[in-house]
């Protein structure tokens, strides 16, 4: 089956070994066989400015076009001092302007993380949906996961290792591809 739905996703985290680049991995294989992701790439894009805003960086300008190639955006976020790490706030700030031309306008969204803190990324993706209201992109409200690391969470073949959490999670992929299908523009 073609892949119908390219999703863009944004990770927050830099780190080679992040554990959310892996749930952000696990996840695309839970996906149906008509979604398609692509990893873009965040830590090239220079602080945000508004003098560049005539003339956009290359790294910027090719953040807008996979953005805007999507019909959703998947943010899988760790939190840093209880909020929204630098790197993806800056690539958000860039990507979103200047203003009126944002890249995330309409864009289905799914919010999602995984820490080791017993909370989650509840306080860093509770920041980041005020965001994507701002930016008018419909954002997958229910169910909100906040998935806590631990020994076995990932399997040796990149999955889900934990039948509960894999259930779960297979549950907020399902209903993240929905909403991608109820929002994609025609």
């Amino acid at each position: 089956m073609a892949n119908n739905y390219r999703i863009a996703v944004l990770v927050g985290s830099l780190r080679k070994d992040s554990f959310n680049r892996k749930l952000a991995h696990a996840l695309f294989k839970m996906a149906p066989g008509e979604f398609s992701f692509q990893e873009c790439a965040i830590g090239d894009i220079p602080l945000y400015n508004q003098d560049l805003d005539g003339n956009m960086p290359e790294p910027v300008k090719r953040l807008k076009g996979e953005i805007a190639n999507a019909q959703g955006v998947l943010f899988v976020t760790p939190e840093y001092n209880r909020s929204v790490p630098g790197v993806l706030k800056n690539a958000i700030d860039s990507a979103s302007r200047p203003y009126g031309q944002s890249a995330f306008a309409g864009k289905a969204a799914g919010v999602i993380g995984i820490s080791v803190g017993a909370l989650g990324t509840s306080m860093a993706q509770q920041h980041l949906r005020n965001t994507l209201a701002y930016l008018d992109m419909p954002t997958l409200g229910q169910p909100e996961a906040f998935v806590q690391a631990r020994d076995g969470l990932f399997a040796p073949d990149g999955g889900i290792g934990i039948e509960d959490t894999k259930k779960f999670l297979q549950g907020w992929m399902n209903t993240y591809c929905e909403w991608v299908r109820k929002h994609a523009k025609a």
